[in-house]
C-alpha cells in the first residue's frame, strides 16, 4: 500500500472547507475496521484513508504549519501504513476511571508483545512498536503490524476463513472474530 505523499495534505484554511464531509467519510470508513478486544480494548486497522484523516487532524489540532513539522506528521504516521503483505492496525487500551486504568496498564505489562490474527486457526503474531515502554507497565496506545503468510493473504483476497483478533497476555485473554464486513475492508488492504 502506498504511503500519504505530502502533496495530499490539504493546508488548514481548505481542510477547513472539506472537513465535515472528510471526516463523516472516514468515521463510516472505519466502522467495518474496528474491532472491540475484551471489555478494555479496541483495535483500528489502519489504512492510507485513515492515515490521511489523522494527519490532517493532527496539523489542525496542533495548528502545525511549518513545512518540517508538516513533515515530521506525516512520516510519523505514515509508519502506521500497511507494507505489501500485512495488515497494520492501533490497539487502544480503554479504561475511562482514572486510578483503574492505572493499574491495568502496570498488571498489563508486557501487552505489546501479545497481538495475533488467527485464520482457520493459523496463528499470524503481530509485530508490536515498543519504543518508549517501560518494563514494568504497558501503555494505552498500541501500533502493530502483521505480516500474513501467502495462505492467509490468499484467504483475505477470497474474503475466505475464519478471522480472529487476540491478545494472549496472561492478564488479558481476550479474542475476537472479524465481521465478514471487516475481512472485506481488510481485503483491499492486499489489492
Amino acid at each position: 500500500m502506498r504511503k500519504v505523499d505530502r502533496g495530499e495534505l490539504l493546508p488548514l484554511a481548505e481542510y477547513e472547507l472539506v472537513r465535515d464531509r472528510f471526516r463523516a467519510r472516514v468515521i463510516e470508513h472505519k466502522r467495518a475496521r474496528r474491532v472491540a478486544l475484551g471489555p478494555h480494548m479496541s483495535a483500528v486497522f489502519e489504512d492510507r484513508d485513515t492515515v490521511l484523516h489523522q494527519v490532517q487532524e493532527m496539523l489542525r489540532t496542533e495548528r502545525i504549519t511549518r513545512e518540517d513539522a508538516v513533515q515530521h506528521e506525516l512520516d510519523t504516521y505514515n509508519e502506521l501504513v500497511p507494507g505489501e503483505g500485512e495488515l497494520s492496525l492501533t490497539l487502544f487500551v480503554e479504561i475511562p476511571e482514572a486510578a483503574l486504568r492505572e493499574r491495568m496498564l502496570v498488571e498489563l505489562a508486557g501487552l505489546e508483545r501479545c497481538f495475533y490474527l488467527e485464520v482457520d486457526g493459523h496463528r499470524q503474531e503481530a509485530r508490536s512498536e515498543t519504543r518508549g515502554v517501560l518494563p514494568d507497565r504497558t501503555t494505552a496506545v498500541h501500533y502493530a503490524k502483521v505480516p500474513l503468510d501467502e495462505g492467509a493473504r490468499a484467504k483475505l483476497r477470497a474474503r475466505e476463513g475464519a478471522w480472529t483478533l487476540g491478545s494472549c497476555h496472561p492478564r488479558y485473554l481476550h479474542t475476537a472474530a472479524l465481521s465478514p464486513a471487516t475481512v472485506g475492508s481488510l481485503a483491499l488492504d492486499l489489492a
